[in-house]
């Protein structure tokens, strides 16, 4: 099989699909990998690292496509990629389709299997290659957060772990997976005061307990949250329904009645935000304010720290990666019905429920199309 890795357009996306060290190992086994020049450049992965593990560099991201039967990226394609879709091709990334309904139109317009990176399941149910991401943006999330509480950067000019005799900042994360509990361990250990919401009582029990009671759990309904808004002066928003569109649980109302300069870093973002006031964002630009409240909503913020990002990504991807070169796309998915949920488009049909239901679309079940 032939695998084009392309590099990333999305604005200051500097992490990269495979590494010499998956290069290596798809030589190996006999497929060919086209990297496109400088794909891994800014994940301080080079050309000739590339090329010495066995890749071809190809001097376009026109001709990485075109001749590629799998093409292996990280983030969703941009509008200027739209051009290298075709029938025939397998797209392995994260494509967060619920709230991109031209992408979607695209990916079904020109019948690319596309398979996400983010309705992956493992045997255990959980989300294999969207857990790595979550980790580094739940943990990146708090240090953004304590960075924009700096006066000069629009926050209260609060220190989130206080000094002795001063209280430290209260932060409150919105969600108990991988990201709230990622965020609520970076939080606690720079000294902040955290408050941790989640509608799973459950999960809240196995929280107390792995943190010691050290950090304060609470229901989630509409009257907790909007008090522990009210009080933090950092919100970090970690709410994820697989596939889906991330639900509203901090409301317009909760933040204009949170205090001036604080912070809102919504994770949510790529599933389309769990704060209300939140909008995607880039590097370029990445916050604004409202309602006195500085907003933080990069939509590919692991990006920022891409060698670590890159590799604790593709040590999550990389075994699927073989699975698609080795048996073929078909076959691979068949094999494993939790491999299979990842396919969100396939010839011209929509096959990811939740998807379908964020857009008021018809979906088909993979299942079915296997057979």
């Amino acid at each position: 099989m032939i695998i084009g890795v392309p590099k990333e357009v999305k604005d200051n996306e500097t992490r990269v699909g495979v590494t010499p060290a998956g290069v290596k190992a798809l030589t190996e086994h006999g497929h060919k990998v086209l990297v496109e020049h400088n794909a891994g450049e800014l994940s301080a992965f080079p050309d000739d690292e590339y090329q010495n593990a066995g890749a071809e560099i190809v001097g376009s991201a026109y001709d990485t496509w075109r001749l590629a039967d799998l093409v292996v990226k990280v983030k969703e394609p941009v509008e200027k990629e739209y051009g290298h879709f075709r029938e025939g091709l397998t797209l392995f990334t994260y494509l967060h389709l619920a709230p991109l309904p031209e992408l979607t139109n695209k990916l079904l317009e020109k019948k690319v299997l596309g398979i996400a990176y983010e309705t992956i399941r493992d045997r255990a149910g959980t989300l294999p290659l969207l857990t790595p991401m979550s980790e580094v943006a739940g943990r990146m999330s708090v240090q953004v957060g304590a960075s924009y509480l700096e006066k000069e950067r629009g926050g209260r000019g609060v220190l989130l772990g206080g000094v002795p005799g001063v209280t430290p900042a209260n932060v409150c994360v919105i969600g108990g997976g991988i990201v709230g509990t990622s965020a609520a361990r970076i939080a606690m250990g720079m000294g902040a005061k955290v408050t941790l919401v989640d509608l799973n009582l459950n999960r809240l029990r196995e929280l107390d307990d792995q943190f010691g009671g050290r950090v304060y759990t609470l229901a989630s309904n509409s009257y907790n949250v909007s008090r522990a808004v009210q009080e933090a002066d950092l919100v970090i928003g970690g709410v994820l329904i697989p596939g889906a569109s991330a639900p509203k649980i901090v409301t317009r109302a909760m933040v204009e009645k949170m205090k001036r300069g604080a912070v809102i870093v919504d994770v949510a973002i790529d599933q389309g935000g769990c704060v209300e006031t939140a909008r995607p964002t880039s590097f370029s630009n990445p916050s604004y304010v409202e309602h006195g409240v500085v907003h933080y909503c990069v939509t590919n913020m692991p990006a920022a720290v891409p060698n670590t990002s890159t590799l604790a990504l593709t040590n999550a991807t990389f075994a699927y990666v073989v699975k698609l070169a080795q048996l073929g796309p078909k076959a691979a998915l068949a094999a494993d019905e939790g491999f299979a949920m990842g396919v969100n488009t396939w010839n011209g049909i929509l096959t990811c429920p939740p998807v379908a239901q964020s857009q008021g679309r018809e979906f088909t079940p993979v299942k079915q199309l296997l057979q």
